[in-house]
């Protein structure tokens, strides 16, 4: 990295130098959150780039998706054929902290790029492998996306509500965002045992598995104890807590007696206190059908606005709902910050969130739009050449 470069550079990963041969969604995510953390994150590309620069919803000869998962990292073009290119690659890694790519399993390895290669080149390497369905087994080697993890997972019945209902796509694709987020957490987790040990090691993580241990947190309590595991999945109250109200929908989430209270006195109810089918959470819990069809009798008829600002004003958990359009422009994200606004030298002005955390001691505000194809790939490949680690 320039000397420019680098001072424009800031957050808490700065000076943490990342290799990229991920494409697609789950690895350059995970890849964009270190960056936005201050990593400089060499994204290494083919010829014809990440196959999402090739995806609709384009202007400026770039697509929304390329640039909304790959901000802040430089591009190199590079050919994984060419003996050449693969030793740049290495050349890269001896001064980089990170390598993190998301072939299918054993392509590394046929490439060269393997771990016990590029381990033996930097000990102190972090090399995150990231697969759809995991590392051996049945599927190991099948091509996998999205729907197939949410199908395989489960996830499709946990959206559907029960195991008999139609099993449903989650309406994005989850398991690709939530792996990036996953990724990105263990490579600074790896990265920290480091600092305590003096050795990088290698990290492995299939979007199946972590989509598994998503769902078990809330989703697999009939499957917990050993003996007693459920048949069948009924219903889960937590599918359908939207109710159509006058004007619009309303998320109302009633978890504690006190908000059961709450609704009762915020709806002008308080008859429902005495149904002995609610009286106790557990109860609630068991009678959630009967429960969740008289609270949408309750509010079907009262104006979304006048109820929405009733509920907030007696403690019920709730919220609106919202469209995508309504979401960004909705006050609490402002007062968040949460939407910044930028330009890109071709594409124009843009529109995403900061990075979701923030850091107060290190703060981590330095945003570069998302880099043109191979647009670093002379200044990256004089750094591997001098091995510069700056």
């Amino acid at each position: 990295m320039t000397q420019s470069e680098n001072l424009r550079r800031n957050g808490p990963l700065l000076g943490v130098r990342v290799v990229d041969l991920t494409a697609v969604v789950s690895g350059p995510m995970s890849t964009m959150i270190l960056a936005d953390q201050g990593a400089d994150v060499i994204k290494i590309e083919r010829a014809e780039g990440d196959f999402t620069r090739h995806v609709a919803t384009r202007r400026g000869g770039h697509s929304a998706s390329y640039l909304n998962n790959n901000r802040n990292k430089r591009s190199v073009v590079a050919d994984l054929k060419n003996p050449d290119d693969i030793e740049m690659i290495k050349s890269l890694v001896k001064t980089a902290d990170v390598f993190i790519q998301n072939f299918r399993p054993g392509v590394v390895d046929r490439l060269g790029l393997g771990y016990e290669v590029l381990s033996a080149l930097n000990p102190r390497l972090v090399y995150m492998s990231i697969s759809g369905f995991g590392f051996d087994g049945p599927l190991a080697n099948k091509p996998v996306y999205d729907p197939l993890i949410q199908a395989l997972s489960a996830l499709t019945t946990v959206q559907a509500g029960s195991d008999e209902e139609r099993p449903r796509l989650v309406r994005t694709i989850l398991p690709d965002k939530l792996t990036a987020v996953q990724a990105s957490q263990a490579v600074t987790a790896a990265l920290f045992a480091r600092e305590r040990t003096g050795q990088g090691q290698k990290v492995t993580l299939s979007m199946l598995d972590t989509v598994a241990a998503f769902l078990w947190a809330s989703d697999m309590n009939g499957h917990t104890f050993v003996g007693d595991e459920m048949e069948k999945e009924e219903s889960q109250s937590f599918h359908d807590l939207i109710y159509r109200v006058s004007g619009g929908y309303l998320s109302i989430s009633i978890m504690q007696n006190k908000h059961w209270e709450a609704l009762a006195q915020a709806t002008g109810r308080p008859d429902i206190l005495e149904d002995e089918r609610f009286k106790t959470t557990e109860l609630r819990d068991i009678n959630r059908h009967a429960r969740l069809e008289l609270t949408q009798t309750i509010v079907q008829e009262i104006d979304r606005d006048t109820l929405l600002a009733e509920l907030e004003k007696a403690g019920v958990p709730c919220a609106a709902v919202l469209t995508r359009q309504e979401m960004r422009q909705h006050p609490q994200l402002h007062a968040n910050g949460m939407i910044v606004e930028y330009d890109h030298p071709s594409a124009g002005r843009l529109r995403q969130t900061r990075p979701a955390a923030v850091f107060h001691g290190t703060p981590a505000t330095d945003l570069r739009p998302a880099p043109e194809l191979g647009e670093h790939t002379d200044a990256v490949r004089a750094e591997a050449q001098s091995g510069d680690a700056s």
